[in-house]
């Protein structure tokens, strides 16, 4: 059976910026010319990108998109945030670029998968293929309002970049919330909420969302299915407590 390959050739401003990025992700850089125009290309096992610099190209305006399957995107997502720790001392996680956490997406038929944004403003949407098991679920049975805004806030916010409504989604269901959804439930958009908020450079916000998560009540099995919620949790503590240090020296 022949075996095709499409590699995407995606815009950025400087190469060599590109080059470091994806390195510090695990990319080996195996191509780099400067003239006729800047090119660079990176692999990393079967994932190959091209990059083609484009002078006073703006990353905030880029509409670089492109899919990448694999296997198994928790794991994936782990070896990228251990290059990204090691360079960066964090993870990454509001402005250009940033890294998103591995989650279902309900607009992808619940496949699994996070995006890494790139210095060219390029959205690399890395999904789980189709073919592989997926994990399993927090435990609690999906459904009520407030997992259902938070499968949409998802959607608008992870696949299609509006934080800000994603954050309207979410504030309308925390604001009502009755004490009979799942505490998983309730934590897992508490922490997203308050990854919005860091990506919406407002840290007070995200401190009064982790301060009750630190407050919610878990058993060890309910801490158990929230470990990757907790985990980001403690990434985006550190993201606050960032974001008030630079604003205190500028």
């Amino acid at each position: 059976m022949k075996r095709e390959t499409i590699i995407p050739i995606l815009p950025c401003r400087d190469i060599d910026e590109i080059a470091a990025f994806y390195g510090m992700l695990g990319f080996d850089r195996t191509y780099r010319q400067t003239r006729p125009n800047p090119y660079v290309a990176v692999r990393r096992g079967g994932i190959e990108l091209h990059f083609a610099g484009i002078a006073d190209f703006d990353p905030e305006q880029s509409y670089g998109s492109c899919i990448v399957a694999v296997d198994d995107t928790a794991a994936l997502f782990e070896e990228f945030a251990e290059g990204m720790r090691a360079v960066q001392g964090k993870l990454l996680l509001s402005g250009i670029p940033r890294i998103t956490r591995p989650r279902k997406r309900k607009n992808t038929g619940d496949a699994m998968g996070f995006t890494v944004v790139d210095p060219g403003g390029n959205w690399i949407r890395i999904f789980r293929t189709k073919d592989s098991p997926s994990p399993g679920g927090s435990g609690d049975v999906a459904g009520g309002p407030l997992a259902r805004a938070l499968e949409n806030a998802v959607v608008q916010g992870d696949s299609r970049g509006d934080t800000r409504q994603a954050a309207k989604i979410l504030d309308g269901k925390l604001a009502g919330h009755d004490g009979l959804t799942p505490v998983t439930t309730l934590v897992e958009a508490l922490v997203y909420r308050a990854e919005l908020a860091i990506r919406l450079d407002d840290p007070d916000t995200a401190d009064s969302l982790l301060d009750r998560v630190r407050n919610t009540p878990l058993d060890d099995s309910q801490r158990e299915s929230l470990s990757d919620a907790l985990a980001n949790a403690a990434d985006l503590e550190r993201a606050a407590r960032d974001h008030r240090s630079a604003s205190r020296r500028s």
